[in-house]
């Protein structure tokens, strides 16, 4: 209570106030909080960040560096670092999950494209951190200690664990040759918003530069809705041909491309499935909890298509009890 009246207090002599409406906006997955104040017939955004847990430097110059991209971010009207709170423009309070349904798919995920495709024309190394190795491996490690250790209970034997290892490192090999560019990294449905121009972009603070499939892997294998996988072949297919006319080093051929995407999504749903693990049982967030079985619908699909990859597939099944299903073609 103390800080969020501090809060009010700062973001009132910002904008110039004895005092402001302020009401909660949005809550992520770490330690920062989001308000929204009113103040003049207009509303802004607050960002609450403790120093001690986060760090707003990112946010600021990932916010500018997108911004000069041409898509549409927060600017950053006012910050005090040493207290963790930044003054933000108002992206409004329409999501594209809130908004997505049949009729308006089409035509959001396709600005979508056009805005991922502005922030990677805008890449170049050296800029923002390398997803590189020990990042890429750090984040699947999160899925034998939370997921399957703390979650599920189980303790791997050797044979599981060395099966578990001759994976990683297949994904990590496709991972690391992919072209490099701008990267998100939590490109998806509740952090994209509907506005004008379309869409808003929000939680970039942690961008990286790393593989180009991992944005479309995160929003078309999003973990909070899901659409057939023809219509995700269409939508991925209508980026490649757009990152193809711009230039972007994507693969000539669009079957590399694909597998691409389909490997960089397995990364990323063993990183996800381990987050939602630790959300819950280190953190007492049991909100993810209903996510998890479409992100391990996603990671069993792709695993059971790759023959290097079936040994996971394998593996889920002995951990999760379950009996592998045998299909018949004719």
């Amino acid at each position: 209570m103390e800080r969020l009246q501090a809060l009010e207090a700062w973001a009132a002599r910002q904008l110039g106030q004895e005092s402001v409406d302020i009401a909660p906006a949005s809550a992520d997955a770490s330690f920062r909080r989001y308000f929204r104040v009113t103040a003049k017939g207009r509303d802004y955004i607050v960002m609450d960040a403790p120093p001690a847990h986060e760090d707003c430097g990112p946010f600021i110059a990932v916010a500018r560096l997108f911004g000069d991209a041409g898509v549409h971010v927060p600017e950053v009207l006012a910050q005090d670092l040493n207290q963790g709170f930044l003054l933000l423009t108002d992206l409004g309070h329409t999501t594209y999950l809130s908004a997505l349904n049949e009729g308006t798919a089409r035509e959001l995920y396709l600005a979508a494209n056009d805005a991922l495709i502005r922030i990677q024309l805008a890449s170049g190394p050296g800029v923002l951190p390398d997803y590189d190795r020990a990042l890429l491996t750090r984040e699947l490690m999160l899925f034998p200690e939370w997921y399957v250790t703390r979650h599920l209970g189980v303790t791997m034997k050797d044979d599981q664990k060395a099966i578990l290892d001759t994976v990683f490192e297949r994904l990590l090999a496709n991972n690391l040759a992919q072209p490099q560019v701008y990267v998100h990294r939590d490109w998806h449905s509740r952090n994209l918003m509907v506005s004008d121009p379309n869409p808003g972009i929000l939680d970039f603070q942690d961008a990286v530069y790393g593989p180009i499939t991992y944005d479309l892997a995160s929003i078309y294998r999003d973990a909070y809705v899901q659409w057939d996988e023809e219509q995700q072949l269409d939508w991925v297919i209508r980026y490649w041909e757009k990152a193809r006319a711009a230039r972007l080093p994507v693969r000539q051929d669009f079957g590399d491309f694909w597998r691409d995407f389909e490997w960089m999504g397995a990364q990323r749903h063993l990183k996800v499935l381990g987050i939602f693990a630790r959300l819950y049982h280190r953190d007492g967030k049991d909100g993810y909890l209903k996510d998890m079985p479409l992100v391990m619908h996603y990671l069993r699909s792709v695993c059971g298509r790759y023959d290097e990859l079936k040994p996971l597939l394998l593996l889920l099944d002995s951990l999760q009890d379950r009996q592998p299903q045998v299909g018949y073609t004719f």
